[in-house]
């Protein structure tokens, strides 16, 4: 094994890990995530904003960065005066713990399949190449 894998299966990891490591959220995203964990109702992007003291566009982005991966539904609420605004809530842990395995499966297999065919073309088995 590499080095780099070594270090990775040596370190202490969290389950939190899996959203840098299989997502690529950055630091500013997952706290966004915790704080929506840690919510008792969903939140307004203005709320997250709050929250995290930081700009609106900003914690849209960050918003819009977890809604895209499939952590965070977007809802419309009605106003009792009319309008509406959008409120943001983790999508259920199951669904979000299905879809890391359904990747870490595709990465398995294509990891394989890559594996086999680094076999075939580098083994020693391999048929000498003629020259034309």
């Amino acid at each position: 094994m590499t080095d780099a894998i070594l270090e990775q299966n040596r370190t202490e990891r969290e389950c939190e890990d899996l959203l840098e490591g299989m997502l690529g959220l950055n630091e500013l995203d997952r706290g966004v995530f915790r704080l929506l964990i840690e919510s008792p109702e969903p939140l307004t992007v203005d709320a997250v904003a709050e929250f995290i003291d930081r700009e609106r566009t900003t914690a849209y982005r960050s918003v819009k960065r977890l809604q895209e991966t499939g952590l965070v539904e977007k809802e419309q609420e009605n106003c009792d005066c009319g309008g509406y605004h959008h409120v943001y809530r983790i999508t259920d842990p199951d669904e979000i713990a299905d879809g890391f395995q359904r990747m870490l499966n595709d990465w398995y297999a294509e990891t394989g399949q890559l594996i086999q065919e680094f076999r075939e073309t580098y083994g020693e088995n391999r048929p000498p190449e003629i020259d034309p």
